[in-house]
């Protein structure tokens, strides 16, 4: 098994033998490794399938006892490599899996499905595995990932994977052709604005654009960062909402601002029609959009695929700086017979050198405090270094300086329909009609905050199989 962690080849050489073995560990049939293989589900594109798949490799290699069969379900509209199992939304799957028979022993889920899954009961509590491991301790993880996946009055319910946050990725070639300075820290929302207007291009005078300013997913998850960072406020309690706080100049012009930048507004962002023709990650890797607001996930694809030179900065500046915080978690099926294993998976997966080998592959920004500040996160790899070059993107410290201006949403089971609500009205407004104070109005309305009822609704529209 080649060691990829110790090769000193450059990662264009890398790509070409790497997914000989990655495919070999995706692509393992279901069922074939044996009753005591401890089941691992986890969401990917084919770039970050591989990086994955070397995680296994590696832990396997590192010890014989354990085998660990994936379970990859596609992230992205081109399925990963290797057995997809099923064909489906990650989110989705994962819920329904736990009404089967053979749940994932092992699974990566967001922070903000945490009280969804504590609800069911589905969630393995981790403060004792912690505390009694040798090879991780809570001092090791940044304090704003592991709150993330301990609610109010709740043990560790999963060990933070990464530590993202949103960022602008911009295209160099595009900016300085159009004498646009590379965006710094503290670069405001108008110059933003400005920015995305000036290149956004009809380069074929058919009277649409076909080169964007800047691509996104207007959904609350974007809308809250301008929310904040407006100074307002979206909720009234992070750990237990019971109203929406939209109904203030401060969030209405958070929401105002980015809903400008859309069809009804500038049009510096892609149609309704045309995000269903091509998404926001594969615009900008093909030099269609200058600008992408992400998260960390998109680096390995933008690291295999663009045809563009890149980099990234921070989130554009109005009234305070503010981001939203994202991060994954691995969990323990409560239910499963292979606690042990599983747990010993994590301390390999969620450790030091299972974090570089994501940290490597651009997936993650790594929760472990020393892997984030190595060379394996800031400059794409201990090869990288040591060769004197730095992957994309070379500004990577952006997403450090993040942790300390992330607000996160909240995680518990009345959660998902307010987002469900104000996804729906700020597209409307995003795509249809510029209408932001309706649709402000639409949402205060029609959510309400009942955590008997939320609670009641997920255990019976998903009950979950306990062996006795």
């Amino acid at each position: 098994m080649t060691d990829f962690s110790r090769s000193k080849l450059p990662r264009r050489t890398l790509l070409k033998t790497a997914p000989a073995a990655g495919l070999a560990t995706l692509m393992r049939p279901e069922g074939s490794l044996g009753a005591d293989a401890v089941r691992f589900a986890f969401f990917a594109d084919p770039s970050e399938a591989l990086a994955y798949a070397q995680l296994i490799d590696h832990f396997e290699a590192a010890q014989s006892e354990i085998k660990i069969e994936p379970i990859v379900i596609s992230s992205s509209n081109v399925a990963p490599l290797g057995r997809l199992l099923p064909a489906s939304k990650y989110p989705e799957w994962l819920r329904d899996s736990f009404t089967g028979p053979n749940p994932p022993d092992v699974f990566l889920f967001t922070y903000r499905d945490v009280g969804a899954y504590d609800t069911r009961g589905v969630l393995e509590p981790l403060d004792t595995w912690m505390e009694s491991s040798a090879a991780l301790a809570e001092e090791d993880f940044y304090p704003e990932a592991l709150s993330l996946f301990r609610p109010a009055g709740k043990p560790l319910l999963a060990i933070p994977q990464n530590l993202s946050s949103l960022v602008v990725y911009f295209n160099t070639e595009m900016f300085e052709e159009a004498g646009i300075a590379a965006p710094t820290g503290g670069w405001t929302w108008d110059e933003f604005s400005e920015a995305a207007v000036t290149l956004t291009r009809d380069t074929n005078g058919d009277g649409h654009a076909d080169i964007h300013g800047v691509a996104f997913d207007p959904t609350i998850h974007r809308y809250a960062a301008a929310i904040w960072g407006a100074g307002g406020e979206l909720f009234d309690d992070v750990y237990q909402p019971t109203r929406l706080t939209l109904d203030t100049p401060e969030a209405r012009q958070g929401i105002s601002w980015l809903t400008r930048l859309g069809p009804t507004g500038m049009k510096a962002a892609p149609s309704y029609e045309d995000r269903l023709l091509m998404d926001d990650t594969q615009r900008f890797q093909g030099g269609k959009a200058a600008m992408l607001i992400q998260s960390r996930r998109v680096v390995a694809f933008l690291r295999d695929n663009a045809v563009v030179p890149w980099d990234v900065a921070p989130l554009p500046v109005g009234l305070v700086p503010a981001n939203v915080a994202h991060s994954d978690g691995l969990g323990i099926w409560s239910g499963s017979s292979r606690k042990e294993a599983a747990w010993t998976f994590f301390e390999f997966a969620m450790g030091e050198e299972g974090q570089k080998i994501l940290a490597e592959s651009g997936r993650t920004v790594p929760s472990m405090v020393r892997v984030a500040e190595s060379d394996a996160f800031l400059k794409g790899g201990s090869m990288a270094s040591v060769l004197g070059y730095t992957q994309a993107p070379r500004n990577a410290s952006v997403y450090l300086d993040n942790i300390g201006i992330s607000r996160p949403l909240p995680s518990t089971s009345t959660w998902p329909a307010a987002v469900w609500e104000m996804d729906r009205a700020f597209k409307k407004a995003f795509y249809e009609d510029g209408d932001v104070h309706t649709a402000i109005a639409n949402v205060l309305e029609r959510t309400t905050f009942s955590p008997d009822v939320a609670d009641d609704l997920y255990r019976m529209a998903a009950p979950t199989r306990i062996p006795g």
